[in-house]
């Protein structure tokens, strides 16, 4: 090999060797495979224009250039009805359903929030177990307190945190009930473990936001109600543990937001529509939803969206 074939034949080497159309790729970004907006904690009445507020909070979601594919219900949709008479819960159901009926123009699916059960906080609290969350299920179109479907590549997971307490003031406490977390383990082992699962759930599995919703550490420890987070959540992160597909656990009931990742699972709590029951931001955080990317990969991205302007 004489020098001009020498040199020749070493700049071809080095200039496949720094092409990238030889010997990488630029990675590509994965596909997005659906856009959800979750909306929790809009708390609808007849006062505070709270109405017209939750008008404005689908006209913002429905008009944007990069609009979702669905809307995620995560509960507590009427202010209260716990403590309510059924007149006054009726007048808020009718509210609910006149927005949802003039504004409502994506897919929509619901969770059963603690507020939206009617009875549970009243004196006569045990003759109202059944009837007070069928009412609810009524109004939010459900044929059963937790459920699952599959949208785009994705496997959706909703439960019902809202379970009885008779001992409680509130009426409720954050767990699943037996014969719910029998359905979860078999639903959870029948799924294809390839598609990626998002879980819905009113009160948070595991969240961060409990500790600074009230003086929780005036005592001298930290003390976290048993209504305001799972208090069965050791046994429900064990379940998870067994499905690496469950990648996303979506949660509201505190108004307050957060990001816990733990054993490979995204814990968000979202905040809440109303804000502070419509009277402005609750602590740090305006009245807000929440828009989540889903990836066919099974990675997520989400975004804490203000609506009311001012």
């Amino acid at each position: 090999m004489n020098r001009r074939t020498f040199l020749a034949s070493s700049t071809a080497i080095a200039a496949s060797a720094t092409s990238p159309s030889l010997f990488s790729q630029t990675p590509q970004a994965p596909k997005r495979s659906l856009r959800i907006a979750h909306m929790t904690d809009i708390h609808v009445m007849s006062g505070k224009n709270a109405p017209e507020k939750m008008a404005m909070a689908l006209q913002h979601v429905q008009s944007l250039s990069d609009k979702p594919d669905l809307i995620l219900n995560g509960g507590d949709s009427i202010m209260d009805a716990l403590k309510k008479s059924k007149a006054e819960t009726r007048a808020q159901w009718r509210e609910w359903r006149a927005v949802l009926k003039n504004e409502l123009e994506l897919p929509f699916r619901s969770a059963i929030g603690n507020h939206d059960v009617w009875g549970w906080a009243l004196d006569d609290r045990r003759r109202n177990v059944d009837y007070g969350k069928n009412w609810a299920m009524e109004e939010l179109g459900l044929k059963d307190r937790y459920y699952s479907f599959s949208q785009a590549g994705w496997q959706f997971v909703v439960l019902d945190s809202v379970y009885f307490d008779a001992a409680s003031s509130k009426g409720y406490t954050a767990r699943l009930d037996e014969k719910q977390f029998a359905w979860l383990a078999q639903t959870l082992a029948e799924l294809d473990a390839s598609k990626p699962i998002c879980i819905l759930s009113h009160i948070p599995i595991i969240s961060f936001c409990p500790f600074f919703d009230g003086e929780n550490e005036k005592s001298g420890n930290w003390h976290v109600p048993g209504p305001w987070m799972h208090i069965d959540a050791r046994r429900i992160k064990d379940l998870f543990a067994q499905h690496s597909n469950i990648k996303l656990a979506l949660s509201g009931h505190i108004h307050l937001a957060d990001q816990v990742r733990y054993l490979g699972i995204d814990y968000l709590c979202n905040g809440a529509v109303c804000g502070g029951w419509w009277d402005g931001p609750y602590q740090e955080f305006p009245p807000a939803y929440v828009l989540v990317d889903l990836y066919e990969d099974g990675s997520h991205k989400s975004e804490f969206v203000p609506y009311l302007k001012g």
